[in-house]
């Protein structure tokens, strides 16, 4: 029997992953790429992308014509002007049967059995999706503080954590033992030393400084668990707010939680307040950690597509794909 294939693509603005399985979740072909975000890099991304698609597509000795679908979740598919972007790019790759997405819900299909749920992506920045059983998508994020994201991604606490060593120091916030892991982290032999130097020659805090955050709420400091804690009840707000317009709050559904500061695992304290914020809302919502490739949950979003119901053989079988 001929068998049924699938191409799911990861699209990021650092590289670009395809996959390519039978109906079974069997991986015939892997392709790989480098910026696949047309809002950074338009004509190399198309050229990255439909690099990885070929790669994958030859060491299946398969063509594009073999594709019973191909499901692009696509970094920078923020927008309608993005679409209007994309929507010609990937149909210059000649695909038959496709569908593009933000790479947002691919990493949401990718950690439920469901084909509809919604992700709380918190990285350097911060993204949330949601779609319902019905099929409708709305996301938001990505685009800053002053568009209302930020409170929670790894930027902020980073920033949260040196600005509350400071504070802490000076008296104006309760003593904290990011006074001390914050300079450490940073390779200061004390907190003056790493206040004198930030001043006098414009540094920024590092990124790193999120997980310090994270050492500090497990080593029991009061007040970085409460930060977390006000970081995990914002990004239950953001999801709530998704899981509202779209009407989801009786559902039942995961909550999927992907990113680096979502894969902490020092404490859990923003995890908790995101679990408690979620339930107000929509009690028989569950919220559960990414654990596999956001590129599975391409492949699984294009048997979508298609009809194909998986099964739990199936979904084992792609689950087990190893990256």
């Amino acid at each position: 029997m001929v068998p049924i294939l699938f191409l799911g693509i990861d699209a990021g603005g650092s590289k670009t992953h395809a996959l390519l399985t039978d109906e079974t979740g069997r991986v015939l072909g892997r392709g790989y790429g480098g910026n696949g975000n047309h809002q950074t890099a338009f004509a190399e991304a198309k050229t990255n992308i439909d690099n990885a698609c070929s790669e994958a597509l030859q060491l299946a000795s398969a063509s594009k014509e073999d594709i019973a679908f191909a499901y692009f979740g696509l970094a920078g598919a923020d927008r309608e002007p993005d679409y209007n972007i994309l929507r010609p790019m990937i149909a210059s790759l000649s695909f038959e049967r496709y569908a593009i997405a933000c790479d947002t819900m691919i990493g949401m299909r990718a950690g439920t059995k469901r084909a509809h749920g919604a992700v709380i992506i918190s990285g350097t920045g911060f993204n949330a999706a949601a779609r319902n059983a019905a099929g409708e998508e709305l996301q938001y994020g990505g685009f800053g503080y002053l568009f209302g994201d930020g409170q929670g991604s790894g930027t902020d606490l980073a920033i949260q954590a040196f600005r509350t060593s400071i504070r802490s120091w000076e008296g104006r916030e309760a003593p904290s033992l990011l006074m001390e892991l914050v300079p450490k982290q940073l390779g200061y032999s004390s907190l003056q030393q790493m206040y004198d130097d930030m001043l006098d020659n414009g540094k920024t805090p590092s990124y790193e400084l999120a997980k310090t955050m994270f050492e500090a709420a497990a080593q029991g400091d009061k007040v970085a668990i409460r930060l977390l804690e006000d970081a995990g009840r914002e990004h239950g707000n953001a999801v709530n707010a998704l899981i509202k317009r779209l009407h989801m709050q009786e559902e039942m559904f995961d909550v999927v939680l992907a990113g680096s500061v979502m894969s902490r695992g020092a404490s859990p304290h923003m995890v908790d307040a995101i679990k408690t914020a979620v339930a107000e809302v929509a009690p028989r919502a569950s919220v559960v950690k990414l654990s596999v490739d956001p590129v599975i949950g391409a492949v699984m979003s294009a048997m979508d597509q298609a009809g194909i119901t998986i099964d739990a053989s199936v979904d084992a079988t792609l689950r087990k794909i190893i990256l």
